[in-house]
């Protein structure tokens, strides 16, 4: 019997990212604006359906063929006649709507593979119009996929580098030891390659067969190995390394790039002011040429182009994703301005400089200004990717978050519906508690991702020596805090928060800055800003932290026992947070196994809400400063052990953590999917189409999304999948 962890359930949520009426307040010149930079995204987007899984591009075409010619309500009949009960279609409609929501056939949220929940897939596939009108391309399509649809060997039930899971990021041959070497080639070649070794985005395979390594350099439209106008002068070609032969190429995902490129030139067209156009120009340099450089460049306008109507940025991005830590997944995204609520994030913003000094780490570790950014809170109008978050803190390049800035955004409508469940659904939770956390969820995270987002990732200095042993600190007087001695370790040269952390790096950072905004969010003039006094405030920072602690509890769902391994950065992240609370004592934190009324094994966990301002406050005062002295000395050594320690997941000591986790598996409730607009050009007009809130609903979004040019588009990826086949073997 298959683990039901591997199924999407009939009964998913799936709801509608509502945007109608911040779409309609825009003038004619901004929905172009939205228009054009929201095909950007689209286009870009398909690239993660290549970084997922080797079978992800099949399976996405094959459905979109299927449902191009057939909408669900007119397939419904026919799988009927196939022999489909209404539950196996309702399965197949939920499949089809989580390999959508999820660019690939691994959740983007713990990275777990989920196969469809019926055995009649085939019979639909042959079923359909589709199949009728093309039967020899549609039987390649299944022969070339059905394998790997169903399969749940080991090493394919996450992802993973070498035998603890699968990756597109490193070919089926590499091992940990092999991405490390190619890590320290990037870093030796820094200064050819235009990049920072830890933002490998541009990067995106890596091909091994015996010594001979080949890194695909840059998501672009062009192929030729020779510089461009001055671009990646020196890059693209043979090198020798520690014994090995690396061959640098440009030319990933060349015809998406292509896509992405001609609308984001249309776009500009529609720009609102001179930062918004060199911005466009230079996103559109770096995905024609794959230069880093450029895509630098152009988030440098973006922090220029401060308070925009439609908000936007579109890129490789994130790294949760790569097992190394290190190469971005694409992502892009066209927003709103929501102004009610971005007028307290700038209040947050304005009292950022009074509130970073309550940290708790000497001045030395903390920037030398505070250079303030946007936040904002928008409402989603566009999301390309493998998945949506809560809130955004970008760009990811270290060296402009320190000495130019950043900005934050808050998504409001992504918040608004992401994280409401019902009563009935709420797990280990004591029943008196459970009113209250309903009540004050939504406001106690708006709070929680505001402080996560700007005090969390906008805090917190890295120590540095750069390439002409030009120091940011004075090394003969910063006291690190934990040895009371002098600082001795800092980064050097190329060296990056990722590339020295690498594997840990994005989850210790989430938690750091999870734990910001618990610590903070007990400051009363925070609480303030979000429209919180007395009881209310009271009880907005007693149920955010009695939410961090259950999703703690939660979170040994990404744990997989099997490798030893976490899937999902945040939710480690918040495991440990409630470890280091646990830890604590005084009872502050309790956590129990019982047996729930339906007799099967069940939790509770509780917080002493009297405690939480000195008890809690003290040890994450402690935990904190400790997370912040490690990264902003490099000491990579002292970091993994702390964060290690915390991360372990094992049947000894107060809490059988791995008896805990069957729980939560049993409990679990799945991830809601969101099903977005699509805009449409009619005439001088941009129109919204908006779509229901099901499984159906999201399904036709995607079909429609793609289907002027669906064939040669089809085509494109099926031939960017084939060309890198043999590497998974």
């Amino acid at each position: 019997m298959v683990d039901s962890q591997y199924y999407l359930p009939n009964d998913i949520g799936v709801s509608a990212l509502e945007c109608g009426e911040a779409f309609r307040l825009l003038s004619p010149q901004e929905k172009m604006y939205a228009h054009y930079l929201s095909r950007a995204a689209w286009y870009g987007g398909l690239a993660v359906l290549l970084q997922t899984s080797p079978e992800s591009v099949d399976i996405f075409v094959l459905l979109q063929k299927i449902f191009r010619r057939q909408a669900p309500a007119e397939l419904e009949k026919v799988a009927t006649a196939a022999g489909l009960s209404s539950e196996d279609y309702q399965a197949f409609l939920v499949y089809a709507a989580g390999l959508y929501a999820n660019m690939g056939n691994y959740k983007s949220f713990g990275d777990t593979k989920f196969i469809p929940n019926l055995p009649k897939f085939k019979a639909l596939v042959w079923a359909s119009q589709a199949f009728q009108e093309q039967s020899t391309e549609m039987e390649a399509l299944w022969n070339s996929c059905s394998c790997l649809l169903y399969s749940l060997e080991d090493r394919q039930k996450q992802l993973g580098l070498g035998d603890k899971g699968i990756t597109t990021y490193f070919s089926g041959n590499c091992c940990l030891e092999d991405a490390e070497v190619a890590q320290k080639f990037l870093d030796s070649k820094v200064s050819w390659f235009h990049i920072q070794s830890d933002q490998c985005s541009l990067l995106c395979f890596l091909q091994s067969v015996v010594t001979i390594w080949t890194f695909f350099l840059s998501a672009s439209v062009y192929c030729f190995p020779f510089s461009l106008c001055g671009e990646c002068e020196s890059c693209c070609g043979n090198y020798s390394f520690e014994d090995k032969e690396f061959i640098v190429r440009r030319g990933d995902y060349a015809p998406l790039m292509e896509k992405v490129c001609s609308y984001l030139q249309q776009a500009e067209v529609y720009a609102a002011n001179e930062n918004q156009k060199k911005m466009i120009e230079e996103y559109r340099r770096s995905f024609t040429l794959g230069s880093i450089e450029a895509h630098k460049e152009g988030s440098r306008y973006w922090i220029k182009d401060k308070g925009p109507i439609v908000e936007s940025y579109i890129g490789f991005i994130e790294s949760y994703r790569d097992p190394f830590g290190s190469r971005g997944e694409f992502e892009g995204f066209v927003a709103v301005v929501n102004k009610a609520m971005s007028e307290r994030f700038a209040k947050l913003v304005s009292s950022a400089e009074v509130l970073l000094p309550e940290l708790p780490w000497p001045r030395e570790f903390e920037k030398d200004k505070f250079l303030k950014p946007d936040f904002t809170s928008l409402d989603v109008l566009t999301f390309a990717g493998s998945g949506i978050p809560a809130g955004i803190n970008i760009p990811n390049y270290d060296d402009i978050r320190q000495s130019e800035g950043f900005k934050n955004v808050s998504l409001g409508n992504v918040l608004a519906v992401a994280y409401s469940t019902k009563k009935e659904k709420l797990t280990f939770l004591e029943e008196a508690d459970k009113d209250l956390f309903l009540k004050w969820k939504s406001p106690s995270f708006e709070v929680q991702v505001g402080l996560h987002e700007l005090l969390g990732h906008g805090s917190g200095k890295l120590f540095v020596e750069d390439d002409k042993g030009k120091f940011n600190f004075d090394q003969s007087k910063v006291i690190n805090p934990e040895t009371g001695e002098l600082v001795s370790s800092w980064y050097r040269g190329s060296e990056t928060w990722d590339s020295k952390f690498s594997t840990i790096a994005s989850s210790y950072e989430e938690c750091r800055a999870e734990c910001v905004g618990l610590y903070l969010c007990l400051n009363k003039q925070v609480l303030s800003i979000f429209g919180h006094e007395g009881q209310d405030a009271m009880d907005v920072v007693y149920v955010n932290w009695l939410s961090m602690v259950r999703a703690g509890l939660l979170g040994l769902e990404f744990y997989t026992p099997e490798s030893k391994s976490w899937r999902q950065a945040h939710m480690q992240a918040r495991f440990v947070i409630l470890r280091v609370l646990l830890e604590a004592g005084e009872g502050l934190v309790g956590l129990e196994e019982v047996t729930g009324q339906d007799g099967k094994p069940d939790a509770r966990i509780t917080v002493d809400r009297s405690k939480i301002p000195t008890v809690g406050k003290d040890a994450i005062n402690s935990f904190l400063r400790k997370l912040q002295v490690y990264k902003a000395t490099a000491d990579v050594e002292g970091g993994r052990a702390l964060y290690d320690k915390y991360s372990t997941v094992s049947d000894s000591g107060a809490h059988n953590f791995l008896r805990l986790r069957e729980t939560v598996l049993l409990r679990k409730e799945a991830r809601k999917m969101f099903v977005q607009a699509n805009t449409r050009v009619n005439g001088d007009n941009v129109e919204l189409v908006e779509y229901e809130g099901n499984a159906a609903g999201l399904i036709r979004s995607f079909t429609e999304r793609f289907q002027d040019d669906a064939d040669q588009l089809e085509a494109d990826l099926l031939q960017l999948n084939r060309r890198d086949a043999p590497c998974w073997c």
